[in-house]
């Protein structure tokens, strides 16, 4: 028998994925990652112009792509990525929970229902998307789930106590959904640093990013490849001996890189 290429167990021919805020950053990294290594993929993002950019550049690797333009807030909206997988490239093998997100802000301004809903929006919505894939996830034997966290899910800063707070249930929801899902469907996460992309380009300028790099030990910004590397490993057999782990894909910090500076109430 011939000896097996280590760097094989890392394709993904014949697999499907569904990423979802897939039409800029992380999402639509990861959803052309796996592309290029064999896997069609469902993207879904609010924006029909920017995914189907992403379409394009999965489609000139040879794979399939389906756009599902959707708000991804409204849990509704889930289902029908379900369906597009298994209806139009039919069958279903990995989830990509990327989507999420909050805005920072001081403790006495982040009222109780802002706290709610960034849990909605980066716990519910990956609990309710995993719920809906479950049945097709167990029924190909090869069912892997990536839940994308942040640095912030473990870190302490103020400013971050809904955002932080979210991130760090979505963390320790991948272990628990790990246990109750093995050994037939793996469940991992990625807690990414600060990463070049548009959504810090907001705010970014060049003494931040100074400060930032300088507080990184690598001494960079992470890049969206970064992430999506981690994401072919995780949903890859290549780690098919890895579920409820969250991977730290920050540049080695074990503070915050770049505090908001709040002052002492």
């Amino acid at each position: 028998m011939a000896a097996m290429n280590l760097l094989d167990r890392f394709r993904l021919d014949g697999r499907v994925a569904i990423v979802t805020g897939a039409s800029r950053g992380i999402g639509a990294a990861s959803a052309v990652a796996l592309a290029e290594v064999g896997a069609d993929v469902v993207i879904a993002a609010r924006t029909k112009e920017t995914l189907a950019d992403v379409v394009s550049r999965v489609e000139a690797l040879g794979r399939r792509a389906v756009a599902v333009p959707c708000d991804l807030d409204d849990l509704a909206n889930l289902g029908g990525l379900v369906d597009a997988a298994v209806g139009e490239l039919g069958r279903l093998d990995i989830v990509v929970n990327n989507v999420g997100g909050a805005l920072p802000a001081p403790f006495t301004d982040t009222p109780t229902r802002t706290l709610e809903a960034a849990f909605h929006f980066n716990v519910s919505n990956a609990y309710e998307l995993t719920q809906l894939a479950l049945p097709h996830l167990l029924a190909n034997g090869q069912g892997s789930v990536v839940n994308i966290t942040s640095a912030m899910g473990r870190l302490v800063d103020r400013g971050y106590a809904a955002y932080g707070t979210a991130k760090g249930a979505l963390a320790h929801l991948t272990r628990l959904l790990a246990a109750d899902l093995a050994p037939r469907v793996r469940v991992n996460g990625i807690a990414p640093g600060a990463i070049e992309t548009e959504a810090l380009g907001l705010v970014l300028n060049e003494e931040l990013e100074r400060l930032m790099v300088a507080g990184t030990p690598m001494r960079r910004l992470g890049h969206v490849d970064d992430i999506a590397i981690g994401v072919v490993y995780l949903a890859s057999d290549a780690a098919s001996f890895v579920t409820g782990k969250v991977l730290e894909i920050d540049g080695g910090i074990t503070t915050p890189n770049l505090s908001l500076g709040l002052p002492d109430l």
